[in-house]
């Protein structure tokens, strides 16, 4: 027993490891969130189901119809007594479609289909968006976090400076008070901050079809791109690439097959039947019939289905128009935000934060220097916070702007800065 013990002893002492907790999970790349989101979305995975279906209506919409059988017994002495009826027919019989018929219902059937597929690569920029805003939001949300603990440094600086200051004579007691107020603030705010970042990762976390509280790290860094100017190449393959667009086109040829359809309805199909005829007493013959409907009514397609579908086609047309317009503006809006963010950002760099670090290290030392009271060094920190916030801001801003301007053309755009990978 004393043997056991000691090899147990032995094998903790060698191999701590493998009691401690688990490794924590590999930080995603927005690349990798976005993958996982299109894996794991239960919207993205309805909306390839869908699309499975429609491509299975088109083929159930080119089937041909099937042959029947047919058989009539008359004149029996009994109720089911087929034995001894007067009379009986058995035969085979097949509908034959005016041709273009069943062309016409794959053409509706695929059009159909086309529009699934729009409106499920639409989904996919949604999704894409989506994770990119939250993806960045979590960014943010850590850069701000980064910010309030480097305040919350400068502010624990600043009660030990006020508080040896008060014990050495120097400032009044309201001056360390101040500094102990400013210090408790600070780390509040750097509490909240840190909360931030864990409400921004449950959003993200929820994307990527995983529960909120999953232990999540990212891997990344806010966007500063220059912006591409050719407003024109922009438009044009936003029209090339929008789902919307390829939605509306779809829409258009499923009304033209269902005008076709309709002007077919006036050709009839032929049902076609050959059957063997019994008749009591006399020899068995054969019959062949033909049969097929007469557009007596002819006037009410033309009055019905093609006016329906020429109605569809003249409004889709008008909302290719309109559609046309709103991707012109959406690219407009979007291309200015993001140059106008891109310009906050420069200024930021190269004049805003610089100018409240050295204001605040002179505020700090006058401070020292027993020069100004703490009220100008809590002002000059504050003023440097909301520097280092506003510059955090407009970076993610900037982030969430490229974003919508790759939404808004249809797809990644390849501009210097930006990783698809």
């Amino acid at each position: 027993m004393v043997k056991w013990i000691c090899a147990a002893a032995a094998m903790l002492a060698i191999c701590p490891a493998g009691f401690a907790a688990a490794e924590p999970p590999a930080a995603l790349t927005l690349k990798q969130c976005v993958d996982t989101s299109l894996s794991q979305n239960p919207l993205w995975l309805s909306a390839a189901d869908d699309y499975r279906a429609s491509l299975a209506r088109v083929r159930q919409a080119k089937e041909i119809p099937q042959p029947f059988l047919a058989f009539d017994s008359d004149l029996q002495p009994k109720p089911f007594n087929f034995r001894e009826s007067g009379e009986s027919y058995f035969g085979i019989g097949q509908t034959l479609e005016f041709p273009g018929r069943r062309s016409a219902r794959g053409r509706i059937a695929a059009s159909e289909s086309r529009e699934v597929l729009a409106d499920k690569d639409l989904l996919r920029l949604e999704i894409v968006f989506q994770v990119k805003e939250a993806f960045y939001s979590v960014l943010l949300a850590e850069e701000r976090t980064k910010y309030a603990l480097q305040d919350l440094d400068l502010a624990r600086d600043f009660e030990e400076k006020a508080q040896a200051k008060y014990e050495a004579g120097d400032v009044a007691k309201l001056e360390a008070v101040r500094a102990g107020v400013e210090a408790s603030k600070a780390g509040m705010a750097a509490k909240l901050a840190e909360n931030e970042v864990l409400l921004a990762k449950a959003r993200l976390n929820y994307l990527l079809g995983r529960s909120k509280l999953d232990p999540l790290e990212i891997r990344g860094e806010l966007v500063r791109a220059p912006v591409p100017i050719d407003r024109e190449a922009l438009v044009a393959r936003a029209v090339r690439s929008r789902p919307e667009v390829a939605r509306v086109r779809a829409g258009v040829d499923k009304e033209q097959g269902r005008k076709s359809a309709a002007v077919l309805s006036f050709f009839p199909d032929l049902d076609l039947g050959f059957s063997r005829h019994r008749l009591g007493g006399e020899a068995s013959t054969w019959d062949f019939t033909m049969s097929f409907p007469v557009p007596l009514f002819f006037w009410q397609p033309s009055r019905g289905a093609i006016a329906e579908a020429r109605a569809n086609i003249r409004a889709l047309e008008k909302r290719s128009e309109d559609l046309f317009n709103r991707i012109s503006l959406e690219v407009d809006e979007a291309s200015f935000n993001a140059r106008t963010t891109a310009g906050e950002i420069a200024v930021f760099e190269k004049e805003i934060l610089g100018q409240a670090e050295d204001v605040y290290e002179l505020v700090l030392f006058s401070f020292q220097e027993g020069e100004v009271s703490g009220i100008e060094l809590i002002d000059a920190r504050r003023s440097l916070l909301e520097a280092r916030r506003a510059y955090a801001d407009a970076l993610y801003d900037h982030s969430l702007a490229i974003a919508v301007l790759e939404k808004a053309v249809g797809g990644p755009l390849e501009i210097e800065g930006v990783d698809h990978d």
